[in-house]
């Protein structure tokens, strides 16, 4: 392992103590140290951006992604959609086109949220980031991206909860515009920062030229978006292209920048493979468990 990579793995898997497979009969596995996003909180079969669904992910060793947004009356939640129509079972049909935006606190955290992924989750509720961090408290292990969604989330706010937490060095801020990271680091500096990145490739080499022409100011982790079109094993499986992923893997090495990457609700363990070969450091997935076992058996060849 390189001194880089030492480095990397020091400042964040280092704070992963949980076991990386879930149930007893897995749970003496050895600590996996590669960093694992689990995509909207757990992935898709489970609810998103639900405190069941963080803790679910923490106790494998995943670290989970919470979306955040603010209320009518202020308060910062974890909500991914910019209305209520996908994921709430119990709002009248006149309300679904609502966003939490529209809504006080107390009416968000009445909204049932589990029982879309199956009724085995019914009652699980939208928690705010207070409760989040509530939950962090006492476990330095505990890591959660902060999705910002909106522009509504103040980032006084935020640094204001997430420094009285004093979970500074366990938040992952996170969102597509590299000027929120560059004023977040300003606030937190101890904070790592991801900007993700989706689009075609003439779309992403755009993305990444103006971040570039900013000399990639305060981001630590940089995710781009993969769609596999393909067979894993075939010449091009992916888009963007595998020389477009080289080409950023090289220049994200070079500036001592985590190379993250999520292949879009891909549940083959054969395209973790592939990547991992293209020198992925990191994954952001919609099938935690899935990515686990892949990364376990490659690194274990």
């Amino acid at each position: 392992m390189d001194v880089r990579s030492k480095r990397w793995l020091a400042n964040i898997t280092g704070c992963i103590a949980a076991a990386l497979a879930v149930g007893a009969a897995v749970s003496a596995e050895p600590r996996l140290n590669f960093h694992i996003q689990a995509h909207r909180g757990a992935g898709i079969d489970m609810p998103e951006n639900t405190l069941e669904s963080f803790q679910a992910m923490w106790d494998v060793g995943v670290t989970p992604e919470a979306d955040l947004r603010t209320t009518k009356d202020g308060v910062i939640v974890c909500f991914h959609d910019v209305d209520l129509r996908r994921v709430v079972s119990n709002v009248e049909k006149a309300k679904q086109g609502e966003g939490v935006e529209n809504l006080t606190a107390d009416e968000v955290q009445k909204l049932e949220v589990g029982s879309f992924r199956g009724q085995q989750y019914a009652g699980q509720r939208v928690p705010t980031l207070a409760e989040l961090f509530d939950a962090m408290q006492g476990h330095p292990d505990r890591l959660v991206y902060l999705d910002i969604k909106t522009e509504n989330v103040d980032l006084d706010q935020l640094q204001k909860q997430v420094v009285n937490a004093g979970l500074q060095k366990q938040i992952i801020f996170t969102t597509k515009h590299h000027d929120l990271i560059r004023q977040w680091k300003e606030r937190v500096p101890e904070s790592l920062t991801l900007i993700w990145n989706g689009g075609t490739e003439a779309e992403l080499e755009k993305r990444l030229a103006a971040i570039r022409a900013k000399n990639f100011e305060g981001i630590t982790h940089l995710q781009i978006h993969v769609k596999v079109v393909g067979d894993p094993v075939d010449a091009e499986p992916f888009v963007p292209s595998i020389a477009f992923l080289e080409k950023v893997r090289d220049e994200l090495k070079s500036r001592d920048i985590v190379f993250q990457v999520l292949p879009w609700e891909n549940a083959d363990p054969a395209v973790y493979r592939r990547l991992l070969e293209l020198g992925a450091e990191s994954f952001a997935t919609d099938y935690p468990q899935v990515t686990v076992d892949a990364v376990r058996e490659f690194k274990s060849r």
